[in-house]
């Protein structure tokens, strides 16, 4: 597990491609710095992702290993990605740093899939929702202005749902007390349970509900998702998102594990139709 942004992760895969590809080209590290007049240590902080490599040097380091155009372009496009500014960097003065790099792998992920233990997932929430959710993570420490902004981002992550071309394919598992909880209102949790019966229409959101008879499970300890990225990118990774800090997790196995939990969650869950008619119901008792 790491805290690390997910910049970093994308970097740190580059980094460690360049050095799988080095040992297949049968180079030691000072070998290969040799050939290129570098000194040694400034391949060892590329390959250890210590120092973001550089445009150039990426060219010359793939000249250098002989890696075929296909495997290239994948690399620079890696490379690329790694530097790649979005919308969510406007909000840099109010997003947590974590949030707005999680923002970032959200916006290029090609599918998510989740668990959400007791709130709504902010892909899927009202904006009166997102605003109690908000105000009451901040503690009222914070002024309204940055609440809003905040609100605001939120918003503009949601398009990802109908996102042109090819819209998020978000697969989320709710636990029951995601809908018992009251976040605002009576009102407020009415129009957000009615909220999600609307956006259970569209072809590339799945939602199932969890429900308390269901007993134990192997999530218990909170929620979680997993981002799969298009394959010529990343592989799967888990966001764990905590009070303090966010963590990721990126080995296989590990990540592995987090499919079969949901796997299995998918499975004592209600089905897709049962899911909805149950929020629509608990609608009805707000």
């Amino acid at each position: 597990m790491s805290a690390d942004r997910p910049a970093t992760i994308r970097t740190r895969r580059l980094a460690g491609e360049l050095r799988r590809l080095r040992e297949v080209a049968g180079l030691t590290g000072d070998q290969a710095s040799k050939s290129l007049g570098w000194n040694p240590s400034k391949l060892s902080r590329y390959e250890t992702a210590t120092r973001r490599v550089q445009p150039k040097d990426l060219q010359v380091l793939l000249d250098l290993y002989a890696v075929p155009d296909e495997k290239r372009q994948i690399l620079l496009d890696l490379a690329r990605n790694a530097r790649f500014k979005g919308w969510w960097d406007a909000y840099g003065d109010t997003l947590p740093t974590e949030l707005a790099a999680y923002i970032a792998l959200e916006a290029e992920a090609a599918s998510i899939r989740g668990f959400s233990a007791q709130i709504i997932p902010g892909l899927l929430q009202t904006e009166e929702y997102a605003r109690s959710v908000i105000h009451a993570g901040l503690m009222d420490l914070a002024p309204r202005g940055e609440i809003e902004r905040r609100v605001e981002a939120r918003k503009t992550r949601q398009r990802l749902l109908a996102r042109e071309p090819g819209p998020l394919d978000y697969s989320v598992i709710m636990s029951e007390a995601a809908l018992r909880n009251r976040v605002g209102s009576p009102e407020d949790m009415r129009a957000q349970c009615h909220h999600l019966v609307d956006l259970a229409q569209l072809p590339n959101l799945t939602i199932h509900i969890l429900p308390f008879a269901s007993g134990a499970h192997p999530a218990m300890a909170g929620t979680f998702s997993i981002l799969s990225f298009p394959a010529r990118y990343d592989e799967d990774v888990v966001y764990i998102e905590t009070l303090t800090s966010n963590l990721w997790v990126e080995d296989e196995r590990d990540v592995h594990c987090y499919t079969r939990v949901l796997d299995h969650l998918r499975a004592i869950a209600y089905g897709v139709d049962e899911s909805i008619s149950f929020i629509a119901k608990v609608a009805e008792q707000l």
